[in-house]
């Protein structure tokens, strides 16, 4: 279901501060033809905290309407650190939302059983398939290989964006025996290839704005066995990467969208603040 680049799209806002909704679809329509497999409304990098709920209304209806013109699959983020409002989240999604990325509960550090009894509850009454969102430098809660392979056999639970910041022994069994049709997904994008040469089915990651298509040739590469091919692009783009997150996500990123003519301003809300433009030109250099 997951296989692929899906790119968590940033929210562009206009010189007014609102948000900007053709740019966010002319920016979908670029990612997918240049590449991506879907889209993920509603991300870290599409920074869903500082939107209220009219602006998330309009951004998932702006990529609904791509995706369905495009056949392509939106999965929205739906963000909670209790049960209870993260399932109503969840039933409230509109037609045309394909997935859901989860983030495991942060800050309250429920135990990997907490963990286990909330993705549970939400997997029994979703309208939608589910994607955990493992994040723990964020959260602060690990998930072990066996609490995922655990959760990963409920037929609502369709996979896992792995972002834990590098690849560690759970990720490595984990990608030994997942289970049957769920997908592990490369969240932290300097590491994607080598998650992908261990099995992993495609990623969700930020920097694939730029450079879709070697993104997306990259999965193809490693499905296909390509090793030479899918080195050179791996060392590559994750030197492109590890440039792009020199500076909080999205404000570089945004920096150099906007700088390519692809949003109308670079402007990010606060707490964020825009990326110093030296900083920007230098990040565009690397992908040239």
């Amino acid at each position: 279901m997951m296989r692929g680049i899906h790119v968590p799209l940033v929210t562009p806002f206009d010189a007014a501060g609102e948000v900007a909704v053709e740019s966010v679809e002319k920016l979908a329509h670029r990612v997918l033809d240049d590449g991506a497999a879907g889209l993920v409304a509603l991300g870290t990098t599409g920074e869903v905290a500082a939107l209220d709920p009219a602006e998330r209304a309009r951004v998932i209806e702006a990529c609904a309407r791509v995706c369905a013109e495009r056949q392509a699959l939106l999965t929205v983020g739906v963000t909670g650190n209790d049960t209870r409002s993260t399932a109503r989240a969840l039933r409230e999604l509109p037609e045309g939302v394909g997935a859901a990325l989860v983030t495991v509960p942060y800050f309250l550090r429920p135990g990997e059983h907490g963990v286990v009894a909330h993705f549970e509850a939400l997997a029994d009454e979703t309208p939608v398939p589910l994607v955990i969102y493992h994040i723990p430098y964020r959260t602060g809660q690990a998930v072990g290989a066996a609490t995922l392979r655990r959760l990963g056999a409920h037929p609502m639970v369709a996979g896992v964006k792995y972002a834990a910041g590098g690849i560690d022994q759970d990720a490595v069994d984990l990608l030994a025996d997942p289970p049957a049709g769920f997908d592990v997904l490369g969240g932290d994008d300097v590491f994607v290839s080598p998650l992908l040469a261990m099995g992993a089915s495609g990623g969700i990651l930020a920097s694939a704005h730029l450079s879709t298509r070697s993104f997306a040739d990259l999965v193809d590469a490693w499905h296909a066995g390509d090793v030479a091919r899918a080195r050179e692009l791996g060392h590559r783009l994750s030197r492109l990467s590890a440039a792009l997150f020199t500076a909080p996500n999205p404000t570089l990123l945004k920096g150099v969208l906007h700088a390519e003519g692809l949003i109308p301003t670079p402007a990010v809300r606060l707490p964020l603040v825009e990326a110093d433009p030296a900083t920007v030109t230098a990040v565009r250099e690397c992908f040239t």
